[in-house]
C-alpha cells in the first residue's frame, strides 16, 4: 500500500473497494465521458448530462446507468435497485474485480453514451402535480413567501410541497408548513443540507 492509502477517497468511506473503483474508473477514462463530483460521488457525464456514476455499498460495488432502462441488457446484468421508484435507473453490481469484465462495461456505457447522443430520455412524467392549498393560503397572505418560492427550481418546490401534502392529518401539515416557511424565506432548500 501506498502511505498515503489512508486518505481513501471521499467515496470510499464505507468499505474497501476502493481498489475495485479505480479499476472501474480505468475502464471509464476509456471513454468519452467527463468525471464530475455530483452528490457525493463520481458521476460521469457526457455534453453535461449525467451518463453513469460509480460507487461503494456495504456488500457491492457498483456502475449506475442513469438512463439504463434504454440499455439493451442482453447479458441480464442489471437490476432496477428501487423497483417502485426508479424509472430510469439502473445498476449494475459486483462483488469482486474479478466479475468486471471490461469489454463488457465498455459495450453498456458506450450504448449509454449513444442513447444520450439520441437524446433518449424518459421525459419526466410530469411528477404529480401537487397542489398544497394551506401552503397556497400562506403565500396568499405573504407576497415575501410567495415570491422567494418562485425562486426555486421547481425540483425543490416539488420537494416542499411532497413534504407537506405527505402529512396525513391537517394539523402535521400545519407544523410542516410552519417548519418550511423561515427555510423559504431564507432560500434554503428543504434537502439542501444533504446536497452539500
Amino acid at each position: 500500500m501506498e502511505p498515503d492509502s489512508d486518505k481513501k477517497h471521499f467515496w470510499d468511506k464505507i468499505n474497501n473497494w476502493e481498489e475495485e473503483l479505480l479499476f472501474l474508473k480505468s475502464i471509464i477514462d476509456k471513454t468519452e465521458l467527463i468525471e464530475t463530483i455530483k452528490w457525493g460521488g463520481p458521476i460521469y457525464v457526457y455534453d453535461k448530462k449525467n451518463v453513469i456514476g460509480i460507487g461503494g455499498f456495504k456488500n457491492y460495488f457498483a456502475i449506475w446507468f442513469l438512463n439504463g432502462v434504454f440499455l439493451k441488457d442482453e447479458k441480464k446484468r442489471l437490476i432496477n435497485a428501487q423497483e417502485d421508484k426508479t424509472k430510469s435507473l439502473r445498476q449494475w453490481r459486483f462483488t469482486s474485480k474479478e466479475e468486471v469484465n471490461e469489454k463488457e462495461v465498455l459495450a453498456y456505457i458506450n450504448e449509454a453514451i449513444e442513447n444520450e447522443k439520441q437524446g433518449k430520455v424518459i421525459k419526466a412524467t410530469k411528477k404529480e402535480a401537487i397542489v398544497s392549498e394551506l401552503l397556497q393560503k400562506e403565500m396568499d397572505k405573504n407576497p415575501a413567501l410567495a415570491e422567494a418560492f418562485q425562486k426555486f427550481a421547481p425540483y425543490k418546490q416539488y420537494e416542499f410541497l411532497e413534504y407537506i401534502e405527505t402529512a396525513k392529518q391537517e394539523k402535521t401539515k400545519l407544523t410542516r408548513i410552519e417548519k418550511v416557511i423561515p427555510m423559504i424565506l431564507e432560500n434554503i432548500g428543504l434537502n439542501d443540507k444533504y446536497r452539500k
